[in-house]
């Protein structure tokens, strides 16, 4: 029979349960239309996570003499000498219990990694991974084991690398993150020149990849950017000799702006870049890697692009498998509601399908998947069960408008494009916000300007069904402008959307239009006329908009734009099991991509001169009502293979 304490116990262990599950009542979840978005796959390719024709091998190389990892200092098969980091890490008052941890100060950071490679005899590419911010005694850098695997077997080598070291509790060491990739490419050029290394000629250094998770996604582009410079912003005193051929830079649920450069943020040029981010991320709260991609600019004539995808229910820790579900430590479970997230062999798939896809390109010329950054919807079999939104942009962009270069709503970014709205409810430039706060810089900015725009085509009065113009917004480009650009069927015009939660009201009729402002509601009902406020909770019709292009004989074709993706508002995100606790946005605003070749617009229109457009429109006459923002509209030249599947 079970002792007094023991009931005591199994009782207060029931009640505890009890309690929580009290605490966290039904899911709140946007509803998935996964079932239609994923029903299909156009794009006829291998499966590009699964295992490539290569045998695996690993090893680790490091100092030797490690205290605290018995693989960096037993079982290294290549021994590296360490670097002087003092410049770029500062322990602050844990420097003394750091130094008696581990051994060693900054003085003398080790060079370690854990290396998965292909068995054959190469030349291969090099991608190196690095770990975030983590309890420094749970080492963090095994848990891109499974990207290990897949990419070597598939030809490319890579090295998970140790930094565990400057884990824990100090601050703005991100500069010292990617300082130190960059030492560890100086050692893996090293290993590639002795031909008695395990690796002598068998590293292609001119296809190199950096990338990174949480700070070191941060981390990451700053490596990219260092390896560019000639000395260090903070301390000129140290002189950078990197000039690596990195080609890509991939960011997995990053912070941003833990590291500014002379107070500014990093910018970044000239490399393919991959960022993704879940909605249900615990610890980095936000899409932070918005704003790297934002700013990463390209020079003219060059051949890159950009991809951010947003996984709905991923978290953060679940893309490092020894992390998993812990966004914040072991004792996250408390507070984090872990029913929202995807499994983690799910959320590791769709890490695996798109940096396998994106280094397979961008480090080996294989362009057969550029299709599925374009449109996720060409892979909708292979992609686990959830809601995406993506956006991609080719180094071939020239835009119309990013609504970014002055205050005059009328001006576009091209010299000459003018701007003008008809009908519309709001028409406004704005700065696009994060649902939360960097701690690093308080900043919740996506550093980002886009263009607000509502609208709802019904006449106020007692018969609602009564309709006025087509609202639209029209960007007008001046003469000679589409021949000078040299625009033609090898062409896509390109926006980036978001729908929102706001339905304005019905238009004032033609008596009502000198009505005081003060007697309406912003949401779209008008207490002086009687009608009652809409419901918040009741369902929203669904948005959808016409593209419409005119050319200067007046010819024009239009399109839904819903053909080239799904068009949402922003998804519900819930992440803590109690709802009193999380403060934040209930969503993150993140804007699709969506690219409609100009071809279409001349199959429905045969007379269309594409040379000689006049006019881009966005005609609003497939909703009622609605709201969006929208950004970064104009033309590309992406080649055939961000072609090659399409959804008709």
């Amino acid at each position: 029979m079970p002792s007094s304490a023991s009931l005591q116990a199994v009782v207060l262990t029931a009640l505890v349960a009890l309690g929580l599950t009290a605490c966290r009542g039904s899911l709140q979840l946007t509803p998935s239309d996964a079932d239609v978005v994923l029903s299909r796959q156009t794009l006829d390719a291998p499966d590009p996570g699964q295992p490539g024709p290569y045998a695996v091998r690993t090893l680790y190389y490091g100092s030797g003499t490690d205290r605290n990892r018995p693989e960096y200092r037993d079982s290294v098969t290549i021994t590296t000498e360490p670097v002087d980091a003092r410049k770029l890490v500062d322990l602050g008052s844990s420097a003394r219990s750091r130094n008696e941890y581990w051994g060693f100060t900054p003085e003398e950071f080790p060079i370690n990694a854990r290396v998965w490679y292909p068995d054959g005899d190469g030349p291969f590419p090099l991608a190196l991974v690095v770990h975030g911010n983590h309890d420094m005694r749970d080492f963090s850098d095994p848990g891109y084991d499974y990207l290990g695997e897949l990419l070597a077997s598939r030809g490319i080598i890579l090295a998970s690398v140790d930094m565990n070291f400057i884990n824990g509790g100090i601050r703005q060491e991100n500069d010292g993150r990617g300082w130190l990739l960059l030492e560890h490419l100086r050692a893996w050029a090293g290993f590639n020149a002795d031909p008695d290394n395990p690796f002598g000629g068998k590293v292609d250094m001119t296809r190199l990849a950096v990338m990174g998770h949480s700070r070191g996604g941060e981390a990451a582009p700053v490596a990219a950017a260092f390896n560019r410079l000639s000395r260090y912003p903070d301390d000129a005193s140290l002189e950078f000799d990197f000039g690596f051929d990195i080609r890509a830079v991939v960011s997995i649920a990053p912070v941003d702006g833990q590291y500014l450069p002379t107070g500014r943020p990093m910018p970044l040029e000239d490399v393919d870049y991959l960022v993704f981010h879940g909605s249900h991320d615990g610890d980095v709260t936000s899409f932070h890697g918005l704003r790297i991609w934002d700013r990463l600019t390209y020079s003219p004539g060059t051949d890159h692009f950009k991809s951010a995808i947003y996984m709905y229910r991923a978290n953060h820790g679940q893309w490092n498998s020894v992390w998993n579900s812990f966004d914040n430590g072991p004792r996250s479970p408390r507070i984090l509601d872990l029913r929202y997230l995807v499994p983690p062999a799910d959320q590791r798939r769709f890490a695996e399908l798109y940096v396998t896809a994106f280094l397979e390109a961008s480090l080996k010329g294989e362009r057969q998947w550029l299709s599925m950054f374009r449109d996720h919807r060409v892979i909708g079999q292979w992609l686990p069960e959830s809601m995406y939104v993506t956006r991609l942009q080719h180094s071939s962009f020239r835009p119309l408008a990013t609504f970014e270069e002055d205050v005059d709503v009328t001006t576009g970014s091209a010299d000459g494009v003018t701007l003008r709205g008809d009908s519309l409810a709001t028409w406004r430039e704005e700065r696009l916000l994060l649902r939360s706060s960097n701690r690093a810089t308080t900043s919740a900015s996506q550093e980002n300007q886009a263009l607000r725009v509502a609208w709802n085509n019904r006449l106020a009065g007692p018969d609602t069904t009564r309709m006025g113009p087509t609202a639209r917004f029209e960007l007008s480009l001046p003469t000679g402008l589409a021949q000078e650009w040299e625009l033609g069927a090898e062409h896509a015009l390109e926006l980036s959307l978001s729908a929102t939660e706001r339905l304005p009201r019905p238009r004032a009729l033609p008596d009502e239009e000198g009505a005081d402002e003060d007697e309406r509601d912003g949401d779209g009902s008008d207490r002086a006329g009687g009608r009652s406020r809409p419901d918040p909770d009741a369902p929203k019709p669904p948005v959808d908009l016409s593209v419409e292009i005119e050319d200067r004989s007046g010819a024009t074709a239009s399109v839904p734009l819903s053909d080239y993706g799904p068009i949402r508002r922003p998804l519900e995100i819930h992440v803590l099991r109690r709802t009193d606790l999380d403060t934040r946005d209930p969503s993150e605003l993140v804007l699709q991509s969506y690219h409609i070749p100009l071809t279409d617009f001349t199959e429905r229109s045969p007379a269309l001169d594409l040379d000689a457009i006049a006019a881009v429109r966005l005609v609003f006459d497939r909703a009622v009502a609605g709201e969006v923002l929208v950004d970064d509209v104009g033309f590309s030249a992406m080649d055939e293979d961000f072609w090659r599947a399409r959804i008709r």
